[in-house]
């Protein structure tokens, strides 16, 4: 094989090398002479030691001087006297220095003819980064050795430019240059840049052909190129034919393989492999075994790894600590990863973003911002990671200042150009409910990718500009990308919120088509139906889920929920336990809200000893929702116990105990309970106050009510809603303060609602209040209402008065626009199961029995105490026997006739009406409660009211 200096000159495709003709020998410099290496030549240790501290200048200032000393007598190796510079100024890829030692070689003497000094300036020019001037090098070469072919291999594969390398490689094998074993390492690294397997193969063929497949280096070289190309088997493979396995690098390059491809078990038995072999592991070994311990399961082996690093004198070393932060915070171990932290002498930035990026992930933010303020007591600067963790911490703690600050900061120094981080800051934004800046840092984004614009659109989205979302979806489909799972959810809750069902129908298609319609979209688009009001549709989407998790049930659970289903939605979760998947936090919440909404005592303690037993914290919507049931189910009692138990008391919590006061008609309490939250200095929201004028409005608490609108008000500077208007007016006319509260309603500053006008109207029916009564009907029927309640509210005052034509028009009316009176219902819970009655109801299968004990206890009340059907209640132009006959059968007397028949004596008997209980049944109840000695808890539309010995809690004033 002909060796590469018999060719001088030669055209390869990877650096052009044009035809040079010998530089003839330039006249030597009067004040330098440089010869060639003499017999005896000058030794150089001080220039060699001065080098090797690494100091440039000193470098410079000893080669100086070296050359100033030189005369005719003195001989200097040119060689000797400009590697050891060329060399220092590559490891500092000072590349300014490195020119100016290249053109005084220049200028000299004839560079080209030294081999070992145009070598040295190949791979100086390599490290430094500068290709073109390691081809010009290169390329102007009369005579190359392999060095010099490994140092050009070398600089294209270290500098991005691996197919260059592959194709120098070919050109040195065409010219059939003879290789050493340093030409491996070069070329593999340009196979793992092109993740080229079969070119990596073909050069493993030459190492076996040559033998170099037994060189150590190779060999690690080699497996390591097979594991960075996914051909961990070939890594194996090759790594189990060592016969000599005490090279810990070549340990070091398995290990790191398969912790690199995600296949930690296998890396840390071989961990566990090594350390038997009594060998000694480095710090390449501690990281790459760190890595592997990638969750919580492999904490007990991080600990082995951290116990072998304390003994191996490691944990001083930054990297195997900074590895050890890493695994400890992947395993949720924040303490140990403290006080490894706080242990550091020498903190680094992979240190500081290790740990800022742990509690970030860990979903410590608080602690996350805190570190960032320690971080900026030292000299650490943080950098793009820093930031982006700040960010998210920020964002998730709603902390708009931060953020802000932090913005700021990545701008000035230039960090703001970053994709990543402007992603970031699109959610910070977002999650700060700043949509105009969330805008604004989107369009100020010089690169937008397609996790951008999911991001913006779940931005609009989650910050109720729906139409913005929607807007945007149209505009990515528009730049010719396709919406993916993430962003169809995001725009579903779009459509879900505009309540557009055709929209939904149309996504729905849309992700059926492309089939994107993993779980996570089917339970979405369950989910929206329900809130769309197409329980069937969302029932049939739910019937077509093949494997149901625990979302796909509480979706359906709440859709039956919130379109008023409670019974289909307990029906529900027993299948649920049926299938037997376990209910979360979110699901029991909304299993909550079906036994409140059906106050089914029974059934809401089941709920509540299952939280015990599972171990559910009462915390955030679980306590909430708990207190509401039981405060719904009429156990004002048990409500307060459950309340008083939470230690963490939210303002949600509070606002529901509040209400819970309210709804039972004790007003006082839920003040009491307000002035108890001003001393602890929790603020109030808009919830809270329309809880707290509710409850006044239920007690007659009128001054307190009114004093209360206005610290809303000057106090805490919110803007009434108009339901809080609406309180107030009923809070005045229940005391038959109509012309105040007409008054107030005149002075309101927004236009009143249908709410507010029917709160006046239902009022004046009660106090026969015709002049104003005739007003607020009209306003009704002006502003127009989806709520059939409100012309139900218009008609009964027309029927009050006998004007039938009147009554016609609205019910004509109420028909025309699709709406329809919610029929009267009742439920009452016997043993495991709810049981519904609505008016004049048979369905029951033992409604033979309830009219008769119905019948007794209508004779008995009528012989004893003088009862007689008040027919005024009943709004219908009929005969007064059969409005009497109408009495009878409402729905409450059927549910409470069924509960004498099937309740224990002395038990309480809870009845739930989804309408107000007329005034008519309000007495019968009264002396229910009296005659039969019977306790009585009557749920309705407006509140609770608690029958006991022919008195009501209402106080007749509901």
């Amino acid at each position: 094989m002909a060796a590469s200096a018999q060719h001088c000159y030669f055209t390869s495709s990877a650096v052009q090398v044009h035809p040079v003709p010998m530089l003839k020998k330039s006249q030597a410099n009067p004040a330098l002479q440089f010869f060639k290496v003499s017999q005896n030549p000058i030794k150089l240790p001080s220039l060699k030691e001065v080098c090797d501290q690494g100091s440039l200048k000193e470098a410079f200032q000893s080669l100086g001087s070296l050359l100033k000393l030189q005369n005719s007598s003195l001989k200097l190796s040119l060689d000797g006297a400009y590697s050891p510079v060329l060399e220092l100024c590559a490891n500092k890829k000072a590349l300014s220095e490195g020119q100016q030692v290249h053109a005084h070689l220049i200028k000299s003497c004839d560079l080209y003819d030294s081999v070992f000094l145009s070598t040295k300036l190949v791979f100086m020019y390599g490290k430094c980064g500068s290709l073109l001037n390691a081809e010009n090098v290169f390329g102007r070469m009369c005579h190359r050795t392999i060095f010099t072919w490994n140092a050009m291999i070398g600089a294209y594969a270290s500098n991005g430019k691996p197919l260059k390398a592959l194709e120098l490689y070919r050109d040195m094998r065409v010219l059939e240059v003879s290789l050493d074993s340093c030409t491996f390492p070069c070329i593999l690294k340009a196979c793992v840049a092109l993740n080229n397997v079969c070119a990596g193969t073909e050069i493993h063929g030459v190492a076996i052909k040559y033998g170099y497949n037994k060189v150590t280096f190779v060999a690690n070289s080699l497996a390591s190129m097979y594991a960075s190309c996914n051909d961990l088997d070939g890594a194996r493979k090759l790594f189990d034919g060592m016969k000599e396995k005490e090279d810990i690098v070549s340990w070091n390059s398995i290990i790191s393989a398969y912790s690199a491809n995600g296949q930690s078990v296998e890396a840390l038995e071989l961990f566990r492999e090594m350390q038997r072999m009594r060998l000694t592991p480095n710090t390449y070994t501690f990281v790459a075994a760190l890595q592997a311990c990638e969750d919580s399961f492999s904490d007990k082996l991080g600990m082995e790894i951290h116990a072998a690093v304390m003994k191996s004198g490691h944990c001083l070393d930054i990297y195997v600590a900074n590895s050890l932060l890493a695994m400890y915070l992947r395993c949720g171990k924040m303490d140990k990863a403290a006080i490894i932290f706080n242990d550091l002498d020498a903190k680094d930035i992979v240190s500081w973003n290790t740990m800022l990026s742990g509690f970030a992930q860990n979903g410590l933010y608080n602690e996350t911002l805190q570190l960032f303020y320690d971080m900026q007591s030292t000299d650490e600067k943080p950098d793009l990671v820093s930031l982006i963790n700040i960010l998210a911490a920020s964002g998730r703690l709603g902390y708009l200042l931060s953020g802000m600050e932090v913005h700021a900061y990545a701008i000035k120094n230039g960090f703001d150009s970053d994709l990543q981080l402007g992603n970031t800051l699109i959610d910070m934004y977002a999650r700060c409910g700043c949509v105009n800046f969330m805008g604004h840092a989107f369009e100020k984004m010089p690169n937008i990718d397609f996790v951008s614009w999911t991001t913006i659109i779940a931005g609009y989205a989650q910050n109720n500009c729906h139409t913005w979302a929607l807007e945007l979806c149209r505009k990515v489909q528009a730049v010719g990308l396709d919406a993916d799972a993430m962003m169809v959810e995001s725009v579903l809750l779009a459509c879900g919120a505009l309540k557009c069902v055709s929209l939904v129908k149309e996504i729905h298609a849309y992700t059926m088509r492309r089939g994107l319609f993993d779980l996570v979209l089917q339970n979405a688009v369950v989910n929206l139906y329900g809130e769309c009001g197409y329980i069937e549709y969302a029932t049939r989407m739910f019937e077509l889920i093949e494997s149901k998790d625990v979302v796909s049930w509480t979706s359906m659970i709440s859709c039956n929920v919130h379109s008023g289903l409670a019974n289909e939605a307990l029906e529900l979760c027993h299948l649920m336990k049926e299938t037997n998947v376990e209910p979360d936090s979110i699901a029991l919440v909304s299993i909550l809200s079906a036994v409140a909404a059906l106050s089914a005592l029974k059934k809401g303690k089941e709920i509540h000893g299952l939280l015990l037993r599972k171990g559910f914290i009462l915390e955030g919507s679980l306590g909430s929702s708990l207190v509401d049931m039981y405060a719904r189910s009429g156990t004002l009692e048990n409500a307060y116990k459950v309340y008083n138990y939470i230690r963490n008391k939210s303002l949600i919590l509070r606002t529901t105990m509040i209400n819970a006061y309210g709804m039972h008609g004790n007003g006082k309490a839920a003040i009491d309970l307000f002035k108890k939250m001003e001393g602890e200095r929790i603020v109030p929201d808009h919830i809270t106050f329309l809880a707290l004028l509710y409850a006044c409005s239920h007690s007659g608490l009128i001054d307190e009510g009114k004093r209360l609108y206005e610290i809303m008000r000057s106090q805490y500077q919110l803007e009434p809603w108009a339901e809080h208007s609406a309180c107030m007016v009923d809070l005045l006319s229940r005391a038959n303060r109509l012309e105040e509260a007409y008054h107030f309603v005149n002075g309101m500053q927004s236009e009143p609602t249908a709410e507010v006008w029917c709160a006046l109207l239902g009022a004046c029916r009660v106090h026969s209040n015709k002049e104003l009564g005739e007003i607020a009907a009209k306003k009704i029927l002006e502003l127009g209402t989806e709520n059939p309640g409100n012309y139900v509210l218009v008609s009964n005052m027309f029927a009050a008065s006998r004007r039938w034509k009147d009554v016609e028009e609205v019910r004509m009316r109420m028909k025309g626009i699709g709406l329809k009176k919610n029929p009267g219902c009742s439920w009452i819970e016997i043993g495991n199961k709810v049981h519904t009655f609505t008016a004049r109801d048979k369905s029951h299968p033992q409604s033979n029995e309830i009219y008769q004990k119905l019948a007794q206890m209508t004779e008995k009340l009528e012989r004893e105490v003088d009862y007689v059907a008040q027919t005024k209640y009943v709004l219908h132009n009929v005969e007064e026997e059969e409005k009497v006959q109408m009495l009878y059968g409402h729905s409450e007397r059927l549910a409470i006739a069924y509960g004498l028949l099937k309740s224990p004596q002395g038990t309480p008997i809870r009845i739930t009406k989804n309408l107000r209980v007329c005034g008519d049944c309000h007495h019968f109840i009264k002396l229910v409660s009296k005659v039969f000695r019977q306790v009585l808890v009557v749920r309705d539309a407006n509140r609770f009211h608690h029958f006991e010995d022919g008195i009501c809690s209402c106080g007749d004033f509901w």
